[in-house]
């Protein structure tokens, strides 16, 4: 089977992302959202994911242009999904929440779609009864900023048809990423189950003063040759999908950092790289800064 038309259901952070990726290695895109508002938020983010393009990969102008056209919007799930080939969701990490929308999912799309899930900490086992389709199922999980840091860890679940892993893989090829295929199923994939504990490491570090952000990223980016330490990351991230995996970890360490993260960033609209300000400010950031490592 060869992908043509993708649909992206989710027009956050990383659902935008992939839309565009998509559009730009030229295929037909649809992304959904649930109202008009949403999608109109996903345009400016295809504006400023075109930008980075330029920015960060000396993209054709012509070339990020185009990938315009080659996206539609939609606020209906069956308008959205009738002609798609694989169908990705990127909506809320909430088993009950993505049960749901499955069950519809799989009652409307066509026979010929493969279901792929962005989520990051939840298995496709989890739901993979309620797409109606489980050997047609998998996870496909990008990192932010795809257009740079261009992994796509392609994860099945024990009922995933290995043929419909190699199609996905090879989509994932073809839209400009590094494939790397998960064998069995893993909390984390590869990436997170290195990133996370390192991220953890550092917010419990200030969250307990022993020492302040910017002396945390600077260890790590001196000691390691990192380009980025972990707030850094935090912030490009996201703090509130950060507020959300810390709160949800029983660990008091991590519940002392969720009330931490909630006082001093989320409840003051200190969301990251989105809002322009997080642990650092944005643009140039003071971790980029010359003298930042001195």
């Amino acid at each position: 089977m060869q992908i043509k038309n993708v649909t992206v259901y989710g027009s956050g952070v990383l659902g935008a992302q992939i839309a565009y990726q998509a559009a730009y290695h030229n295929f037909s895109v649809i992304i959904y959202d649930l109202n008009e508002e949403l999608l109109e938020k996903a345009r400016k983010k295809f504006s400023g994911i075109g930008g980075r393009f330029i920015e960060d990969l000396n993209a054709p102008k012509d070339a990020v242009k185009a990938a315009y056209g080659r996206i539609s919007y939609s606020t209906d799930v069956e308008e959205a999904v009738k002609d798609a080939d694989l169908a990705i969701e990127a909506i809320p990490e909430n088993v009950e929440i993505k049960k749901e929308f499955y069950t519809k999912l799989g009652k409307l799309a066509p026979e010929k779609t493969i279901f792929a899930t962005n989520s990051s900490t939840l298995l496709p086992s989890q739901f993979a009864n309620e797409t109606g389709r489980p050997e047609r199922f998998l996870a496909l999980h990008f990192a932010n900023e795809i257009w740079k840091q261009n992994t796509a860890e392609v994860m099945g679940h024990p009922g995933t048809d290995p043929q419909i892993f190699e199609t996905v893989a090879q989509f994932a090829k073809d839209i400009g990423m590094v494939v790397i295929p998960v064998k069995k199923e893993q909390p984390g994939y590869v990436l997170n189950s290195l990133l996370v504990p390192l991220l953890n490491a550092g917010l419990f570090l200030y969250a307990n003063e022993v020492a302040d952000f910017q002396t945390v990223d600077k260890t790590w980016m001196v000691a390691t040759g990192a380009p980025k330490g972990p707030f850094a990351i935090f912030d490009i991230v996201g703090l509130n999908t950060a507020y959300n995996i810390t709160k949800a970890n029983p660990d008091p360490k991590a519940q002392k950092a969720a009330v931490m993260l909630k006082e001093r960033f989320i409840d003051k609209g200190k969301l990251g790289v989105a809002t322009g300000e997080g642990f650092y400010n944005y643009p140039n950031p003071e971790y980029e800064k010359e003298d930042f490592l001195k």
